[in-house]
C-alpha cells in the first residue's frame, strides 16, 4: 500500500485500515510461531503498512 493511497482516505477509514492490519499481523505472528506461515516476508510489509498508517493519522491530526 503506498502513502498516497492512504493519505487520500478520511479519518475513520485509516482508523478501520489499520484495526484490520493489526489483526493480520496477529494471525500472522500466530501461523509463524506454529510453522505454517507460507510468506514470512509479509510479516515485514504488515509492519511497515501499519506504520504508514500511524504516520498519516499523525500528520492529520496535527494539521487540524
Amino acid at each position: 500500500m503506498k502513502a498516497n493511497e492512504i493519505r487520500e482516505m478520511s479519518p475513520a477509514e485509516l482508523n478501520e485500515k489499520l484495526a484490520s492490519l493489526k489483526a493480520e499481523l496477529f494471525n500472522l505472528r500466530f501461523q509463524h510461531a506454529v510453522n505454517q506461515l507460507d510468506n514470512p516476508i509479509r510479516l515485514k510489509d504488515v509492519k511497515k503498512d501499519i506504520a504508514r498508517v500511524k504516520s498519516v493519522i499523525r500528520e492529520k491530526e496535527l494539521a487540524q
